[in-house]
């Protein structure tokens, strides 16, 4: 991919904006019982077969074999501790214990030998502790995820077990719900959304706007646009947005190129990916940065890195006004193995061209408003001539032709298709379905996108509905990172316990919502 080229500059500028996080000391409400259960449709299903009160925790006392499990009666992001002591004669060996954190019930139940994964194991979040001595106060270094906590004891001798107690969590953010006013729609469903959307975005607001704060815990430029404007209509930290926008301009390729995403410790550094939609939307960033603050220096100064995205797209992966075939995949769009990118691509190119447009204009840059324009237009007659399918009546991608929901989203969004020519395909796709669905917020983000964007608000609200508020009715505290109504255990990573339940890209409805 190349060198990394800094700018300290840009960077120092970050440093200075990040937020001192607010802290909460926060206790378990119960100590809860799960069965697992098969539902009538063959899946899993976690069923709550108990709750006792939290105080009678310092009355059970745990030997060999035995668990227990805690509720914090929501999902919490931060710090653990505990005290541990022992019941009967004089301990005699350590005290050997497993402690499991779950954003759900179904976590519980996972066994990390079983886990089959091409993503490191390491994020799943076990620990195993000796304890020589007791009465001993346990403050665990690391940062978890999670709304249970079970600990089990593998072994002690047979002369004494342990108690637990006084467990709490140090919850951090760098914002507080009680900040926002949340929605007050009347619908039950929707409020509700409304609410989990807002918990994800907080719990994955850290030092930076983190993409999950169980796995990844990374700044990743495509969330960063879904996260600042659900920011925008929520918590209105402004800061946050800057200091993120500085750290990708600060941190690119020795090309100039923006990568993906970026490392946090021990030092800001660029990770070694690319994906030309993330880089291309950084210019949305700006754009929609600017509406909200009017911050014309930061405009000023991170404006020629959106052009310089846009003019190394064009050089590097076009040719003749057509998305060059990738062998890997050059965008994300969706978490699809399968998905044949180059249409959706291509709809990405022309959509972020237009922000470039709005940006020159602001900037008085005409002659690179009117070269993008220019561009812009040959861009979409060759997608209507390179990937319109009469027969299929959709948008096709790719040497397979391959039909998919993301293909039709992008050319709606960058307007390759007329108005009403847009809304007739969207409701032509909602009829006969797609080869491939969508699988992630982020793609369903970008389809109600589309749906507004053709003034299909009722079906715009249809959808939040039934995917988001799908996910609040299998009991999310927080919304995932993937959710496949057909298939709730997908994973593209082989294990759907390296899935993430509090993900960034998840949290837009509290955007869409007050939009519409």
């Amino acid at each position: 991919m190349g060198q990394v080229k800094n700018n300290d500059s840009f960077l120092g500028k970050a440093e200075k904006l990040k937020p001192v996080l607010k802290h909460r000391m926060l206790r378990p409400v119960g100590v809860v019982s799960f069965e697992r259960k098969k539902a009538d449709s063959g899946a899993d299903e976690m069923i709550c077969s108990g709750t006792r009160p939290i105080q009678e925790l310092p009355h059970q006392v745990l030997g060999k074999g035995q668990k227990l499990v805690l509720d914090f009666g929501d999902h919490q992001v931060g710090y653990v501790s505990f005290t541990i002591d022992a019941r009967g004669s004089h301990f005699d060996a350590p005290a050997y214990i497993r402690l499991k954190f779950a954003e759900r019930p179904s976590e519980l139940f996972d066994r990390m030998e079983d886990c089959e994964s091409w993503i490191s194991k390491s994020w799943i979040q076990e620990e195993f502790l000796h304890i020589d001595v007791m009465p001993q106060k346990i403050s665990l270094p690391r940062r978890y995820a999670f709304r249970y906590l079970q600990a089990e004891v593998i072994d002690t001798s047979s002369k004494y077990g342990i108690v637990i107690d006084g467990v709490s969590v140090d919850a951090v953010s760098a914002v507080d719900m009680a900040d926002i006013q949340l929605l007050d729609s009347g619908d039950m469903l929707l409020d509700r959304i409304d609410r989990v959307g807002a918990k994800t975005l907080m719990d994955c607001m850290q030092s930076v706007f983190e993409d999950g704060p169980k796995r990844d815990r990374r700044l990743w430029l495509g969330d960063l646009r879904l996260q600042a404007l659900a920011n925008y209509e929520t918590f209105k930290n402004y800061d946050m947005v800057k200091r993120c926008l500085y750290l990708f301009a600060g941190s690119t390729f020795s090309d100039g190129r923006i990568a993906a995403c970026l490392f946090l410790e021990p030092e800001i550094a660029a990770d070694d990916s690319y994906l030309m939609d993330y880089a291309l939307l950084f210019g949305a960033i700006l754009w929609e940065y600017y509406q909200e603050t009017g911050d014309a220096e930061t405009l000023r100064e991170l404006y020629p890195r959106v052009i310089q995205q846009i003019d190394l797209c064009m050089e590097l992966f076009v040719e003749n006004d057509l998305v060059k075939e990738q062998k890997e995949p050059l965008c994300l769009l969706d978490w699809t193995v399968e998905l044949d990118r180059q249409a959706g691509t291509q709809g990405v190119l022309i959509y972020s061209m237009g922000y470039g447009v709005k940006l020159a204009g602001e900037m008085g840059d005409g002659e690179t408003a009117r070269r993008l324009v220019v561009s812009m237009e040959r861009l979409r007659q060759t997608a209507r001539e390179s990937f319109w399918e009469e027969e299929k009546g959709a948008f096709v991608s790719g040497s397979s032709r391959q039909v998919s929901w993301a293909t039709q989203v992008w050319m709606v969004l960058a307007d390759v298709p007329g108005r009403e020519e847009s809304w007739k395909l969207l409701l032509h796709m909602a009829e006969t379905g797609s080869e491939l669905p969508m699988i992630t917020p982020y793609m369903y983000h970008y389809y109600v996108e589309a749906l507004l964007h053709c003034g299909m608000k009722d079906e715009a609200v249809n959808v939040i509905r039934n995917y988001w508020g799908g996910m609040v009715n299998e009991g999310a505290d927080t919304f995932w990172e993937l959710y496949n109504p057909a298939n709730p255990d997908e994973s593209p990573y082989g294990s759907v316990m390296l899935n993430s339940f509090c993900h960034a890209w998840s949290c837009t409805p509290s955007y869409l919502l007050r939009k519409l």
